[in-house]
């Protein structure tokens, strides 16, 4: 199997990665516990793994960064003039961490600014279309919900791929669908006792909303995973003068 090229707006990178867990955890940004942070940092590079996600260098880099400073606050801090104790080994972490928030928040303010302006042209102006959001939700809630399958689900021994078609999941996904308004991404995976059924159900989410089928969504961030069924698709003018007329004159 391939890795999977995923492109999400919501999917920056390691420090994206880590803001995450400071968030989700309620941690001061000034005072990480680093063991911690560094514990689920590699959880979630495994669970990337698992389900064939291609795991960039830079990912590989900060984990290696993490166990450094994790070594070295095991250490007994140096001491300096004065009986002072040297610099905090996490000072440049957090330095990384303060400058990625100023230009998320910088980002957030363009897009703002953006969505207020998007509907007013001027001449020479191009003109931006917008797509309907199929995925539209915090990539590493994704992989929250996909850890806590995984604690679930029995430790993988052997790979028997045959026995977890994706067709199977996707047919699974649909007929949980049907008659709802929306489904929970857990209910899907609940039913899942091997790992490689989770992966399963996973990749066959990935390929419904490739197919324009459902719509994946948070709605506020840290929130229940949501899959809903995707609205009828309505057919462009062209389209739909080409079918009436090959329906022919009507009496």
């Amino acid at each position: 199997m391939n890795a999977i090229d995923i492109h999400l707006e919501n999917f920056e990178g390691p420090l994206d990665l880590l803001m995450h867990l400071i968030r989700k955890n309620n941690l001061d940004i000034y005072d990480i516990p680093i063991a911690q942070i560094t514990g689920e940092y590699l959880q979630y590079l495994d669970v990337m793994k698992s389900l064939n996600l291609e795991v960039a260098g830079e990912f590989l880099v900060m984990a290696a960064t993490l166990m450094q400073i994790k070594a070295k606050m095991l250490l007994p801090a140096p001491e300096v003039e004065g009986g002072e104790t040297g610099p905090d080994p996490r000072g440049a972490l957090v330095s990384m961490l303060e400058e990625y928030q100023r230009y998320k928040e910088a980002s957030k303010d363009m897009n703002g600014r953006f969505n207020k302006f998007k509907d007013s042209f001027y001449r020479g102006s191009p003109v931006f279309s917008s797509e309907e959001k199929y995925l539209d939700l915090d990539f590493y809630a994704l992989m929250d919900a996909v850890k806590r399958a995984f604690q679930r689900a029995e430790p993988a021994r052997e790979v028997e791929a045959d026995k977890f078609p994706i067709e199977s999941r996707v047919e699974k996904i649909t007929r949980m669908l049907e008659g709802r308004e929306w489904l929970l991404l857990d209910e899907v995976f609940a039913s899942e006792t091997k790992r490689l059924g989770v992966i399963t159900c996973f990749m066959a989410l990935l390929e419904l909303v490739k197919q324009r089928r459902i719509l994946v969504s948070q709605d506020e961030a840290y929130t229940e995973i949501r899959i809903y069924p995707a609205p009828a698709a309505t057919p462009a003018p062209a389209e739909a003068a080409a079918a009436q007329d090959s329906e022919g004159p009507r009496n």
